[in-house]
């Protein structure tokens, strides 16, 4: 008799313990469903947002222009303590304050001569560019290069350009030489720039450094780089120009 009943017992006990354990597998089922269902849901958001993030990023890009200064160390801002000082800066917060929809790219670089420039254009062109200000020449004057290299050298990087895209807007900046370099070159010098843009067809700045060259207040110590209140008179003379050019 005590045989049948712990039998019956064990049976009551492996019965109940089946209940719970099923009943255990429905509650781990459940838990896994929801998590799944959360986990679909994640993923639609995920995808429905997606594109619209997209586009917006890209309707963003579309509706701005470039600018790009490919100069010496006038555009760069040599000798200032802080880049932001230098003209290309000070054009991009006039450009934002009228909201004119273009990103000024500094591409300066100090030292820079014509030679050097045409070695490096093409790795400039990677990127598209609306508006192409070429600031070059100086360093080539004050180092006395042949001026037949120095036309030579900017021709061959304003064909680069156009040749990248033939719709870019270029500016060239006009630079002159002080008296000392010669009266002969310093003459031939100042008339490279306003010839090729006449055989060109471009815009010009007639002189980077109007109200600024040889005026030792708004020039650093060495009196040839622009001071912080220097750099803001070549923004204005350089605006003069560009400001024609984005507006057309």
């Amino acid at each position: 008799m005590m045989k049948r009943k712990n039998t019956q017992l064990r049976f009551n006990l492996s019965a109940s313990s089946d209940k719970i354990f099923l009943k255990f597998c429905y509650f781990l089922f459940f838990i896994l469903l929801l998590s799944c269902e959360s986990e679909t849901s994640k993923k639609e958001t995920s995808v429905e947002t997606t594109p619209a993030k997209t586009e917006a990023s890209t309707t963003e890009k579309s509706t701005s222009k470039t600018i790009l200064i490919f100069g010496d160390s006038l555009t760069a801002g040599y000798g200032l303590d802080d880049v932001n000082d230098a003209y290309p800066a000070l054009i991009q917060t006039t450009i934002d304050s009228l909201s004119l929809g273009y990103t000024v790219i500094n591409s300066g670089v100090s030292g820079e001569t014509t030679a050097g420039g045409k070695g490096r254009i093409n790795w400039v062109l990677n990127q598209k560019i609306d508006v192409f200000v070429l600031e070059l020449g100086a360093n080539d004057g004050l180092r006395g290069v042949p001026l037949n290299e120095t036309r030579a050298n900017l021709q061959a990087i304003i064909d680069a350009v156009l040749e990248k895209n033939t719709a870019t807007k270029i500016i060239l900046a006009g630079m002159q030489l002080p008296p000392n370099m010669g009266e002969a070159y310093t003459n031939e010098f100042k008339t490279i720039f306003p010839e090729l843009a006449q055989k060109n067809n471009l815009d010009l700045i007639p002189f980077l450094l109007k109200d600024v060259g040889g005026i030792p207040e708004l020039n650093q110590a060495d009196g040839i780089h622009p001071t912080v209140e220097g750099h803001k008179i070549l923004a204005k003379n350089v605006w003069a120009v560009l400001e024609g050019v984005i507006r057309t």
